[in-house]
């Protein structure tokens, strides 16, 4: 009965570590993608294979997406991004492209990670952006200065480009702040993500150290 009970309270740890692993990758939102051509982001164009799109830890209304080779060892490139919104989620990643010539890699637009109604917009170099707004026939966000870091990524002055190769003030051109219904409906699955992992840690504890008291009777 001790064996027994001992193996119960294992397998409970490890399904525990299964979970706390779940719910850490959703926070980075660390996801797959393959390119069957090349495409191009901001910054440079990726060759045609399967990368890992990541967010990095960052507040406001900006975003950094960091890109990762297919198994993680290798950064390729950071990019600075802001909140795009979708009227509903959906069950799987989406990326979404910018027109561009036939003859031009297509341009990542926006990456929505699965289950969440927001997503984020890639932001483009200034004379790229007015490339791709005026192939595309939409408004593009665009920073005015070269921001290699996540820590000059957070203040590079942003502008929108329209198609008619204008710069407008981006929080008039373009939505970055969702609708107040949107926002209630996420906070309590936010704000429920760390206490749950708290639970999850201290719950460990406890079986790790009831494997322990188990093991010292077993003797």
């Amino acid at each position: 009965m001790k064996a027994i009970r001992a193996a119960l309270l294992l397998l409970g740890g490890i399904a525990l570590l299964g979970v706390m692993a779940a719910q850490a990758s959703t926070m980075d939102k660390a996801t797959k993608v393959t390119f069957s051509q090349p495409v191009e982001v901001p910054g440079m164009v990726l060759p045609a294979g399967t990368y890992t799109f990541t967010t990095h830890p960052s507040v406001g209304s900006r975003n950094i997406v960091q890109i990762f080779n297919e198994d993680k060892t290798k950064l390729v490139t950071t990019i600075l991004a802001i909140h795009n919104y979708r009227l509903e989620p959906t069950g799987e990643t989406v990326i979404e492209f910018a027109e561009r010539p036939a003859d031009r890699p297509q341009a990542v637009k926006a990456w929505f990670y699965p289950g969440f109604n927001h997503g984020v917009e890639f932001v483009y170099p200034k004379e790229k952006a007015l490339e791709i707004a005026a192939a595309s026939n939409e408004v593009v966000p665009a920073e005015t200065e070269l921001a290699t870091t996540p820590k000059e990524m957070q203040s590079v002055p942003l502008v929108a480009v329209t198609p008619e190769q204008k710069t407008e003030p981006i929080e008039q051109a373009i939505e970055t702040q969702a609708p107040q219904k949107e926002v209630a409906e996420e906070l309590p699955k936010t704000a429920s993500e760390m206490p749950l992992l708290a639970l999850l840690g201290v719950i460990g504890v406890v079986v790790g150290f009831g494997l322990k008291r188990i093991a010292v009777r077993a003797r």
